[in-house]
């Protein structure tokens, strides 16, 4: 079977000097967890941009779900980034005069049609069932990042890609918005997981630690679950 996510040699340059990806190489199969770790600048957002199709490299190839992205004019970039991907990032992104439900709705109407029901249920999935009607303002952290979540995924996208989910949560929301991943990679998403914290890459079927824009250590599934998964 080929693998959801095929990514050859891929570099991104900026100003012809700085490589923020360099000749990276990395498979992905349909249903698999992988997290993404390195410090502050290794690639790892560039990395989930590409696979976004949210910026363009400067060589090398990319193929997503039997797609070659580097062959995509923008508007066909729009269309695989709405049907395709969803995308969750630490800082919300919700529109702060729309309810819940209205944030999430804006995913539907950008993919194809509103369905309010649709919309109600992905809110339900992630524990919002009775803050539908709330504005970000009246909600907190956690409670916000759920809505990401349900908005990323209400078009049921093959993959969701999320950049430092937790970043922004407390212990607390922190486990609840992970168990919330775990319910999607049951359910058959592939994700792709941006992370600085260990704790949180182990619950991965497999990491890949970033560093200068090279992959530097790419750990096998097998590893993973021999580790100790508890927070230290």
């Amino acid at each position: 079977m080929k693998p959801l996510i095929s990514m050859k040699e891929l570099t991104k340059e900026y100003n012809g000097k700085v490589r923020a990806l360099d000749q990276v190489s990395i498979e992905v199969r349909q249903g698999e967890w992988v997290a993404v770790m390195g410090a502050s600048g290794s690639g790892k957002t560039t990395l989930l941009n590409m696979i976004a199709a949210l910026d363009r490299p400067t060589s090398g190839s990319l193929w997503v779900d039997a797609i070659n992205l580097l062959s995509l004019e923008e508007e066909k970039r729009a269309r695989f980034r709405r049907e395709k991907v969803g995308l969750i990032f630490q800082q919300f992104h919700l529109i702060p005069y729309l309810t819940a439900l209205e944030n999430v709705m804006l995913a539907q109407y950008f993919h194809s049609m509103t369905d309010k029901g649709e919309a109600a249920e992905a809110l339900r999935q992630v524990g919002l069932g009775e803050r539908i009607d709330f504005l970000p303002s009246e909600l907190s952290g956690g409670e916000q990042q759920r809505v990401c979540i349900a908005r990323a995924v209400v078009n049921q996208p093959k993959i969701i890609l999320a950049d430092e989910p937790t970043g922004n949560l407390d212990s607390k929301n922190e486990d609840l918005v992970m168990e919330i991943f775990h319910n999607l990679h049951n359910a058959g998403h592939t994700l792709l997981f941006v992370t600085h914290d260990p704790h949180i890459s182990r619950q991965a079927d497999r990491m890949i630690e970033m560093e200068h824009g090279r992959i530097v250590s790419p750990f096998t599934p097998q590893i993973r679950r021999a580790g100790n998964i508890s927070r230290q």
